[in-house]
């Protein structure tokens, strides 16, 4: 069975830090790109990042880059969003998913699978 579980989200004060886990499970981890994503009420669902899980090439939204960071452990099939200088526009839910066999940085509709996603909430 196939398995993307979202942990480490919760509340935090703005200008603070979270490091998000996306454990993977009942799929060949390093054959997938693993994508962050956050969807906030009311809005839509937004694509932060994506890492290669085999290369560690790494993708960024512009609305994220040099305050988030994502990475991977292979070893334990998991990958990181590290999160700093929150702001109160960060709180969402925030998603991972897995997209296997897209070049390049995958749009939301090539990933086969996602994960239940955890809160996050900045309070200001």
């Amino acid at each position: 069975e196939v398995q993307l579980v979202e942990s480490g989200g919760g509340l935090v004060q703005a200008g603070g830090s979270l490091r998000l886990s996306c454990a993977a499970s009942g799929f060949t981890f390093d054959d997938y790109k693993i994508g962050w994503f956050r969807q906030a009420p009311g809005k839509e669902r937004e694509a932060l990042l994506c890492i290669s899980t085999r290369d560690g090439v790494t993708y960024y939204a512009d609305s994220v880059k040099g305050r988030f960071t994502i990475s991977s452990d292979n070893a334990k099939n998991t990958v990181y969003l590290q999160m700093n200088s929150l702001k109160s526009e960060d709180s969402a839910v925030y998603y991972c998913a897995a997209a296997l066999g897209v070049a390049g940085r995958p749009p939301p509709v090539k990933y086969d699978f996602w994960g239940q996603g955890t809160q996050v909430t900045v309070s200001s």
